[in-house]
């Protein structure tokens, strides 16, 4: 944590160093001192000061100063840091602009100019002012700070990729946070929300997820063009390949668009997870492989592949810079894209009280409320659940007429013993109304021939997903849902898209070379286990299949 500062202001350089070199001698080991020669210059500091969220504890300023008096910089200046220490240097003549000081700015002191000698006449006040701050100021928050507003896609985007990232940040709102309003007026100029303010005091108006991983020291760039294995996608079964791959000796990179953990890492509790009992998080797990991963020297990348191709025995990747990544093997890993609610008033709402996930960093915003929970699978089911310690009121709507259809046993009896959980079988999800946010959800039983409109402050919408392929063109063999063909389901599909005369290993796509493993394949099994399974007999198939190269 950086020292907490102290400011003084004058305009005579000798006073001013003086002062300086007095306020060094006795404070220096525990405080930071600064000098400005003017009011305007001071309070240039001040911002930038915040900006860093660097602690201010004194203020000692002159009040006799051209073009901004002393007074007028405390003004200005108490605005940004309300709680430091405020003291005046002013001459006899000046007792007058001091008394009203203390009244209209909250004055802490006022110091007669001679102060000699500083261990009578300077040191004890400031002593005390120091004492008073030290134990009534908390210590400023030192990472990551994200300015907006609750009811912003922009706001819940940024804060959804630093959560998922496990990268530590504090929420300002600046309709509600005092310091999120004091933040943003220190930030002239740049107050285009959301802002992530960084503690090198730069700010960043709503970036690219890319330039914020950047700054927060993500890779986003390859640091070699060729590598024996490029994973394509950091769920449950990239991770597995990525840890299998680089303990095994293979040069490898894992390039993921967003954060490492895929649908996976959103869930709030994996409780059948084999080895972990009490269960754990998918946060919890994608930080735990994402570290093994990079302990055997594996690369993982932020960045967006939006094209792959193969040229002879090497395959190349393509992300959205514009760069190009060349490998001896590729394991498509993407996963499943979240499908979307096609219904009115859904898509303008989404960050504004319409989530699909998860959204694990907005359940504290709905504390005592009333949420609604969209899906009859598992993962609705651990929303439910999760969501369920927060609101008032957590209404699970499911299109089937049982919860067991789609969800773990454990799941189905857990959400029953919740009083809080309130199921809403046969029911669909209409509608949805709000101006700047969500107010209410339309819903629909057919069968019970009943409609009505239910009062909700948020709507977590979980209903499937589909094939995240979009980026493979016509390169490989899908079903019709875009699934990849692997293996023996290339041969029964189409023969005549396989060269070789080898049958294809069991998860090689139909151009060798190119594996595919995880949600993202043909008739895989959905679970986490399965993914992480597939990942890495995925790199035991590479292994074969190098050797031929």
């Amino acid at each position: 944590m950086a020292k907490p500062v102290i400011l003084t202001v004058d305009d005579e350089p000798e006073v001013l160093n003086t002062i300086e070199r007095d306020l060094r001698r006795r404070f220096g080991s525990e405080y930071r001192i600064l000098k400005s020669g003017s009011g305007k210059e001071a309070l240039q500091t001040v911002r930038e000061l915040k900006r860093r969220n660097t602690a201010v504890a004194l203020l000692l300023v002159d009040q006799r100063m051209p073009e901004m008096n002393g007074t007028d910089f405390l003004a200005g200046a108490v605005e940004i840091y309300p709680q430091a220490k405020k003291a005046l240097l002013t001459a006899y003549s000046d007792t007058q602009a001091a008394v009203t000081s203390i009244n209209e700015l909250g004055l802490d002191y006022y110091l007669m100019k001679p102060w000699d000698p500083p261990e009578q006449e300077l040191y004890p006040v400031l002593e005390d002012l120091l004492s008073d701050w030290a134990v009534t100021v908390r210590p400023p928050y030192d990472g990551v700070r994200v300015l907006g507003t609750l009811w912003s896609s922009g706001s819940h985007a940024m804060k959804d990729f630093l959560s998922r990232n496990q990268i530590p940040y504090q929420w300002l709102d600046v309709e509600k946070d005092e310091e999120g309003r004091r933040l943003l007026e220190a930030l002239k100029g740049r107050q285009s929300l959301p802002v992530a303010v960084f503690p090198d005091g730069e700010a960043l108006s709503g970036p690219s997820m890319t330039d914020l991983a950047e700054k927060c020291g993500l890779r986003t760039k390859p640091s070699r063009p060729f590598y024996d294995l490029i994973i394509v996608g950091g769920g449950p079964a990239g991770l597995a390949a990525a840890v299998y791959g680089g303990s095994e000796g293979l040069r490898t990179v894992l390039v993921e668009k967003q954060a490492t953990g895929g649908q996976a890492g959103t869930s709030s509790m994996i409780e059948n997870y084999l080895g972990f009992p009490k269960g754990l998080s998918g946060s919890d797990l994608a930080r735990r492989a994402t570290t093994q991963a990079r302990r055997f020297g594996v690369e993982i990348l932020i960045s967006e592949v939006v094209g792959v191709r193969a040229e002879d025995s090497y395959r190349h990747v393509r992300t959205s810079d514009g760069s190009e990544l060349s490998c001896h093997a590729l394991l498509i890993s993407t996963g499943l894209s979240l499908r979307t609610l096609n219904i009115p008033g859904v898509e303008r709402l989404v960050g504004a009280g319409v989530y699909y996930g998860a959204a694990l960093t907005e359940a504290v915003h709905y504390k005592g409320q009333d949420v609604v929970v969209v899906g009859g699978a598992n993962s609705a089911g651990q929303g439910a659940m999760f969501f369920s310690r927060y609101a008032r009121r957590v209404y699970l709507c499911i299109r089937g007429d049982s919860i067991e259809g789609g969800m773990s046993s454990y799941l189905v009896d857990q959400i029953r013993a919740t009083e809080n959980i309130q199921l809403m079988l046969e029911t669909q999800v209409v509608g949805a109304r709000g101006d700047s946010r969500l107010e209410s959800v339309l819903l629909n039983n057919e069968k019970a021939g009943k409609s009505e409109e239910l009062a909700a402050s948020a709507m977590f919408i979980f209903i499937g997903a589909a094939a995240h392929t979009d980026m493979l063109d016509d390169l490989l063999e899908r079903d019709p849902k875009g699934f990849i063909l692997t293996g023996r389901d290339i041969i029964l599909e189409n023969r005549r898209s396989w060269k070789l005369d080898r049958d294809p290993f069991p998860m090689e796509t139909n151009v060798p070379g190119i594996f595919a493993a995880g949600d993202v394949r043909h008739q895989s099994v959905k679970r986490v286990a399965a993914a992480v399974g597939e990942g890495a007999v995925a790199v035991a198939l590479i292994h074969q299949y190098l050797k031929s190269v």
